[in-house]
């Protein structure tokens, strides 16, 4: 670990425009699920320091529509920002874990999109299964994501069939049948309506 560490440090020295995850694993007691993303959007573009903080990205709409059936429930708009401390005792209750799949990206261009991202370095995904031993599934909220979760297990001799949009494939880690969710999106730019988005997640906690 320490290796990558100093390997990712001159990496940064050569090339300043290396972003690390700005975030730490949220990892609740008991989760079941754990969802992840690919990378967050510049600082500047944050309502929140939590996954998913861009005010035009969907994800806590979703969830507000799936649990609330009030795609604001986590929405301030007032302030137009999400209610941050209302979003993580939700994800606690319901054994939700977040985070994401780069612990460290190059942006080729300068937004927030999957096909503009380089992975610098990949998040251990296999450890962080190791540390939710109630773990039932990974949720992947987008294609950039889901490859990047695939291509982790392929390294360590697991291959998953990649899943079709809205369905899962079931696949070992160290003795445990885990669940792969490959998941619209929430970005505006994915072409689906937020509610057809949240029909599409919701059959994660409700088949």
């Amino acid at each position: 670990m320490k290796v990558k560490k100093l390997q990712l440090i001159e990496q940064k020295m050569s090339n300043p425009s290396i972003e690390e995850l700005p975030f730490p694993p949220f990892l609740p007691n008991k989760a079941k699920w754990l969802f992840l993303g690919s990378f967050p959007p510049k600082k500047h573009r944050w309502s929140m320091d939590f996954f998913y903080p861009n005010f035009q990205n969907d994800m806590w709409r979703i969830f507000g529509l799936i649990f609330f059936e009030n795609k604001n429930h986590f929405v301030n708009t007032n302030e137009k920002c999400f209610e941050k401390a209302a979003i993580e005792t939700f994800l606690m209750k319901q054994r939700i874990a977040m985070y994401d799949t780069a612990a460290a990206v190059i942006r080729h261009k300068d937004n927030a999109s999957d096909k503009d991202l380089e992975i610098v370095k990949a998040v251990d995904i296999g450890k962080l299964i190791q540390k939710l031993p109630d773990l039932q599934a990974i949720v992947t909220t987008g294609q950039k994501a889901c490859e990047a979760v695939i291509q982790h297990f392929a390294e360590k001799n697991v291959n998953i069939a990649p899943p079709e949009v809205g369905t899962y494939t079931s696949f070992v880690f160290e003795n445990r049948t885990l669940q792969l969710y490959r998941m619209p999106s929430s970005s505006r730019a994915y072409p689906l309506s937020l509610e057809k988005k949240a029909e599409i997640y919701s059959k994660i906690f409700y088949t």
